[in-house]
């Protein structure tokens, strides 16, 4: 096995215990600062609109009920909509459940964030959302279908092996209104 010397000191410092002399003179003694971690979004102040992800362009907005009563004729296209957020990610704000109304059994959409770019905010359930972004119909294994659920995800029409129809938007832009 060829070592090359760079990497001597890692070898080191595997293969010899702590506090020994050898790993002692083999390792830097300059303190490594630990990465930064990214802080969840703050919320919106009631009543003020805050974006997320790309800019909206000032497009009319297409009704939320007409594009998910015929989703296929949507999907692949970019699309504008508004709507209310019913869930969201409480974990980081990876996703966010859009429907029309707060109602659980109206019809809604789940929109995921273009490349996992942005996140909106833990707290954002409640709050008026314009969205932009491509619409997408998949279905997702059942897997995918629980672990949603249990970050407070709802699929009214899953199918018998646990796997779910899905209309989802993958956001370009976000912007979210807080009515409290």
């Amino acid at each position: 096995m060829r070592t090359s010397l760079l990497a001597l000191p890692l070898l080191l410092a595997a293969c010899t215990p702590a506090g020994s002399p050898a790993v002692d003179k083999a390792l830097p003694q300059k303190p490594v600062a630990p990465a930064p971690v990214a802080a969840a979004p703050a919320p919106a102040p009631a009543g003020a609109a805050t974006a997320y992800g790309a800019p909206i362009e000032g497009k009319q907005a297409l009704p939320l009920g007409e594009v998910l009563s015929r989703p296929d004729d949507f999907a692949g296209k970019p699309i504008l909509v508004d709507g209310k957020v019913r869930a969201n990610c409480t974990a980081k704000g990876c996703w966010m459940e859009l429907a029309a109304d707060m109602d659980k059994a109206a019809p809604g959409c789940r929109v995921t964030f273009k490349d996992y770019g942005f996140f909106v905010p833990v707290n954002s359930r409640g709050s008026s959302a314009r969205v932009e972004g491509e619409l997408a119909v998949k279905t997702i294994p059942a897997a995918e279908v629980a672990h949603l659920e249990g970050e407070g995800g709802h699929f009214p029409a899953k199918l018998a092996d646990g796997s779910a129809r899905e209309v989802r938007i993958v956001a370009r832009g976000v912007q979210l209104t807080r009515a409290n």
